[in-house]
């Protein structure tokens, strides 16, 4: 393949451009903010199972504490209703006046024995209800993290899509000017290694910084200038320059 020495050298502001976008997309894909939003989407979604686990928790307490609150009141009502039926001398039998005596005693003890258990009921029910409240502010706080993370990471990504968007209308500018053979050739190269052609320093090819044998240098100046030259070791475009010194 042959191409003018003047398009073959624009293969180097072309190789410096895709470097640039190479390294924009780097930058995007390795935004400090992507393992920030990932790690605290994980806690915060740890967060939420806790906090749903510990509204259960609270609603199970709830309806115990309601439940054990009613069964008081059906001992109390009773125990009132008992003990009227005492007060008002309807009973007058020794054996039913102790009977009723007895079974008032016993909803007494029965009523204290359940304010107990409503009483317990209430100190867990307040443990959760608090337990509720603390994972949600922290589930909210860190949410609030991870929302901020993401409008830094969204700010980041537009400053690097429209510096790339540049770069690539440079880059678009530069291709026309080079002939469509070698351009072709050239993309075939990046996709493969990355870099499509590299300069000739001296006796070493800038893309696999490999130095070339003797026997190489010695054909490459034999070549004539508007020969496409291939590097021996990474087969990338070389590129001559005076810097190359041949």
């Amino acid at each position: 393949m042959k191409a003018a020495p003047a398009a073959q050298k624009r293969l180097l502001d072309l190789a410096e451009l895709d470097s640039v976008v190479d390294r924009l997309a780097h930058r995007r894909r390795t935004l400090p903010e992507l393992a920030e939003i990932d790690e605290l989407s994980t806690r915060v979604a740890r967060l939420a199972t806790q906090v749903i686990a510990a509204e259960t928790e609270a609603g199970d307490l709830a309806r115990e504490q309601s439940k054990a609150e009613t069964d008081v009141d059906a001992v109390r009502v009773r125990a009132e209703r008992d003990q009227k039926r005492l007060d008002s001398g309807q009973v007058s039998s020794p054996k039913d006046l102790a009977s009723l005596q007895s079974e008032i005693a016993s909803l007494h003890r029965r009523q204290s024995d359940l304010e107990e258990v409503v009483l317990e009921i209430m100190e867990r029910r307040e443990a959760a209800d608090a337990q509720v409240t603390k994972l949600s502010a922290e589930r909210d706080e860190l949410a609030a993290a991870r929302d901020g993370a993401q409008d830094r990471r969204d700010a980041a990504f537009a400053e690097i899509d429209k510096e790339a968007a540049e770069v690539r209308g440079k880059r678009t500018a530069v291709a026309s000017d080079i002939p469509a053979d070698l351009l072709a050739l050239y993309d075939k190269l990046r996709e493969q290694f990355g870099i499509g052609a590299a300069m000739l320093q001296g006796t070493r090819c800038l893309g696999c910084r490999t130095s070339l044998s003797i026997a190489e240098i010695n054909r490459i100046k034999a070549t004539s200038h508007d020969e496409v030259v291939r590097c021996e070791e990474c087969r990338r475009i070389l590129v001559r320059t005076p810097e190359s010194g041949l």
